[in-house]
C-alpha cells in the first residue's frame, strides 16, 4: 500500500497539476509547524516568567543551537536533493542506500560539533556579549542541550527522506508530536509539579530533549519497517560515493545554514550594546519571526523535492513555473502576514515581554522588520531551490552575499544613524537588495542548465 501511495506522489510530482501538487505537499508541512513553532513559543512563554535574565540567556544560545541545528538542516538539503533526483530517474534502490548513509553520517557529525561546543561554551557566550548574570543560566541549559543533540539530528534527516519521496503528511504529524510533547512537559520541569521540582532554564532543555528521543524512535521504525525506504547496502555504489554525494550538496549548504547564525551573533552582539532588555526582546522578536515565516519554511521544505524530482526527469519549464508561482504567493501571503502582526503588536508585546522597555522593543521590531519577511521568503526559497538542482555553491555564495554584503552592514549602519529602529529597517533594506538579485540569478541559471540539457541531447 505505502509503494503505490510513493508512486502516486512521483506522479504527481512530474506530471500532476503544479499549485495542486504543492499544495498537497506544502499543507500538511504547515499544519505540522505550526504546532512545532506555537509549542516554541508556549516554550519562550514559560521561560520569560522566569524573569529577564533567564529570558535573555536563552535568547544568547539561539546563534549556537542554529549552528547545529543548521548543521543538520544543510545535511538534510543534501540528503533531499540525492534521493529525489534518484527517485525522479527511477533509481530506487540507490536513494535507498542513501538514505541510510545519511543518518549515520549526520549523527556523527553532530555528535563532533555538540562537543566542541560543550568544552568551548564560555569562550563562545562571553564572545556574544553574556555576562556573569546570564552565564550561569547559559550553563543549565545548554549542558543538557548539548548531550541531546544527536537525537535532534535524525528525526530532522529521516523526515528528508520522507520529503524526498513526497510524504510530507508523515514528516508534519512527527513534528507535531515533538512539539506537543515539549509543551506538555515545559511547565513540569520548568516550574515542578508534585515529586518533580522545579529546575528552570535547564527543565526546558530536558523537555525538548525527550521530546527529541521520542521523535528519533518513530522515525526510525517509520523508515526501516512501515516505509522499507533504508538499505544499509547498494549494488551501485559504496558508501564513499553515497557520502560523497550527499557531502557535495550537504556541507555548502550547511555552511550557507551556518551563516545565519553567524550573522544572528554578530547582530546579538550589536544588540547586547543596548542593554539585556534589548537581547531578550531582540530573542522574543526571532521566535515571532519563526511563527511569521512557517509557510516560507514549510514551502522550503516541499519545493525543493518537487525541484530536484523534475530535474532529474529533465522537466526545466515544471521547474521555472513552480519557482516563479512559489514567489509570487509568498509576496501576497507575507504582506497579509505584516498586516496581522502590525494590529496585533500591542498584543504580543503585552504576551512575552514583562518589562516597559521589553515590550517597547518588541513592539518596534514587529513594525519594522516583519515587513520584509516576503523578500526574505524570495532568498531562502531561491536559496532552496540552487540546492535542489545541485548548484550548492551558488546558495552558499547567495548566503554570503545576503548577510554579510546586505543584510549586516545595512543593519550597523542604520543602528548608527537611528539606533534599534535604524538597525531594523536597515535589516529589512538588506533583504530587498538580496531578493532583487537572488531572483535574477535564479532565473538565469536554469534557463543556461535547460539551454545545456538541449545541447547534450541527440537531435
Amino acid at each position: 500500500m505505502s509503494a503505490v501511495r510513493q508512486s502516486s506522489s512521483h506522479s504527481d510530482i512530474l506530471s500532476g497539476s503544479i499549485p495542486a501538487t504543492l499544495k498537497r505537499m506544502t499543507v500538511p508541512m504547515i499544519f505540522g509547524m505550526i504546532m512545532l513553532m506555537s509549542f516554541n513559543l508556549v516554550d519562550t512563554f514559560f521561560i520569560s516568567l522566569l524573569g529577564t535574565k533567564p529570558l535573555a540567556a536563552v535568547s544568547f544560545t539561539f546563534p549556537v543551537t542554529f549552528t547545529i541545528i543548521s548543521l543538520a538542516i544543510g545535511l538534510g538539503i543534501g540528503t533531499s536533493a540525492v534521493i529525489a533526483k534518484a527517485l525522479g530517474s527511477k533509481n530506487i534502490e540507490e536513494a535507498k542506500f542513501d538514505a541510510f548513509v545519511s543518518l549515520v553520517l549526520a549523527a556523527v557529525l553532530v555528535a563532533m560539533l555538540a562537543g566542541v561546543g560543550y568544552l568551548l561554551m564560555d569562550p563562545i557566550f562571553t564572545l556574544l556579549g553574556a555576562d556573569e548574570t546570564t552565564l550561569p543560566y547559559i550553563h543549565e541549559y545548554m549542558n543538557v542541550w548539548f548531550f541531546g543533540a544527536v537525537f535532534l539530528i535524525t528525526p530532522m534527516i529521516g523526515n528528508s527522506v520522507l520529503r524526498a519521496s513526497g510524504d510530507t503528511k508523515t514528516p508534519s504529524m512527527i513534528m507535531g508530536l515533538g512539539g506537543l510533547i515539549n509543551a506538555i512537559l515545559d511547565p513540569i520541569l520548568i516550574f515542578g509539579l508534585g515529586p518533580i521540582p522545579e529546575m528552570g532554564v535547564q527543565g526546558a532543555a530536558i523537555a525538548s530533549v525527550v521530546a527529541w528521543a521520542v521523535g528519533v524512535v518513530v522515525i526510525i521504525y517509520l523508515l526501516a519497517v512501515k516505509k522499507r525506504l533504508l538499505s544499509c547496502s547498494s549494488p551501485t555504489q559504496s558508501t564513499w560515493e553515497a557520502v560523497s554525494k550527499i557531502m557535495k550538496i550537504g556541507l555548502p549548504a550547511a555552511g550557507a545554514n551556518m551563516l545565519t547564525p553567524i550573522a544572528m551573533a554578530v547582530m546579538t552582539a550589536i544588540v547586547a550594546t543596548y542593554g539585556a532588555q534589548a537581547v531578550a526582546a531582540f530573542g522574543v522578536g526571532s521566535r515571532i519571526e519563526s511563527i511569521a515565516c512557517l509557510v516560507i519554511l514549510a514551502l522550503s521544505m516541499t519545493l525543493p523535492p518537487f525541484v530536484s524530482q523534475n530535474y532529474g526527469a529533465g522537466n526545466f519549464a515544471r521547474v521555472k513555473e513552480a519557482y516563479t508561482r512559489t514567489l509570487r504567493f509568498v509576496l501576497v501571503w507575507q504582506f497579509a502576514i505584516y498586516i496581522v502582526l502590525l494590529l496585533t503588536a500591542h498584543w504580543v508585546s503585552q504576551a512575552f515581554g514583562n518589562e516597559p522597555e521589553v515590550i517597547e522593543i518588541i513592539t518596534l521590531f514587529i513594525y519594522t522588520l516583519p515587513l520584509s519577511y516576503g523578500l526574505q521568503g524570495i532568498i531562502i526559497l531561491t536559496n532552496s531551490s540552487f540546492n535542489a538542482l545541485h548548484k550548492p555553491m551558488n546558495a552558499l555564495i547567495l548566503s554570503i552575499v545576503r548577510l554579510f554584503v546586505f543584510y549586516i552592514p545595512c543593519a550597523y549602519i542604520g543602528s548608527h544613524i537611528a539606533g534599534l529602529t535604524g538597525l531594523f529597517v536597515g535589516a529589512a533594506i538588506g533583504n530587498l537588495f538580496t531578493a532583487v538579485s537572488a531572483y535574477m540569478w535564479f532565473r538565469k541559471t536554469l534557463n543556461n542548465m535547460q539551454h545545456e540539457r538541449l545541447e547534450v541531447q541527440p537531435s
